[in-house]
């Protein structure tokens, strides 16, 4: 009878851990679930303090009031437009077109030539074919930031930058060069920036790249290999060659 007693007391005691163990579960589920929609609530409401249809109907009424009275001004807010553009839209996704990551690269300078007044001397060569490779957006805008804020702002005569692409199957190689003075040797080019470059390809792209940088005394040399994949074809977009990507 003891022994009868005792089994029951056993099996009652596992059926009550078994249950506050599901008790347990599913409150800690319920908890990450109202976590999670408490980070996307912020998340939107961010976003709706300026909706980017606001921005850009802002930027397009600029952009026709200056496009007579300031051309400059009205060039320099398209291009803006094209950039945020694509940052708010494109680059929600994990991978972007690379020819899109290119444009926006090249957009960025171009504007940066204009704040130059022209004086920056500009060597830029882009694959014209990207065979519907994709990238990590925003990937390489910090390093090419970079040698406008550490490097061509500081040259008072003759500021120069050269950006060379090229694509050897999936593998993308880029050669960044710019000119800096020597008021900036013990800089190191140590920005959070290129930081944060290192940290994403390391994530993103391990075993897949290399990035080397190479400070010397009048010019600053970015070196970088990337392994690319292809973005997906849908099989509705495979007969018409239209490309289309997924993140």
């Amino acid at each position: 009878m003891m022994a009868g007693l005792r089994g029951a007391i056993t099996i009652g005691g596992i059926a009550a851990s078994i249950k506050l163990m599901k008790l347990w579960y599913v409150k800690e589920q319920r908890n990450l679930q109202l976590q999670k929609e408490n980070a996307e609530a912020q998340l939107q409401l961010l976003k709706a303090q300026v909706h980017p249809h606001f921005l850009f109907n802002t930027l397009n009424n600029i952009y026709s009031h200056t496009q007579n009275t300031a051309p400059v001004a009205s060039q320099l807010v398209m291009g803006l437009s094209d950039m945020l553009r694509f940052m708010l839209y494109e680059c929600n996704h994990s991978q972007v077109p690379l020819s899109k990551e290119l444009k926006m690269i090249r957009d960025y300078i171009s504007l940066e030539q204009i704040r130059y007044d022209d004086h920056l001397d500009v060597h830029i060569d882009l694959p014209g074919n990207t065979d519907n490779l994709a990238i990590a957006p925003l990937l390489l805008l910090p390093l090419v930031e970079n040698c406008f804020k550490h490097g061509t702002s500081h040259m008072i005569e003759q500021p120069w930058l050269s950006l060379h692409v090229t694509l050897e199957k999936d593998r993308m190689n880029v050669k960044l060069m710019n000119g800096k003075t020597n008021e900036v040797i013990n800089n190191k080019y140590k920005g959070i920036g290129i930081v944060n470059v290192r940290k994403r390809l390391d994530l993103l792209y391990p075993g897949k790249h290399e990035l080397t940088i190479t400070d010397e005394e009048e010019v600053f040399i970015v070196n970088l290999w990337l392994q690319l994949e292809k973005l997906p074809l849908t099989k509705k977009e495979t007969g018409s060659f239209k490309l289309a990507y997924h993140g």
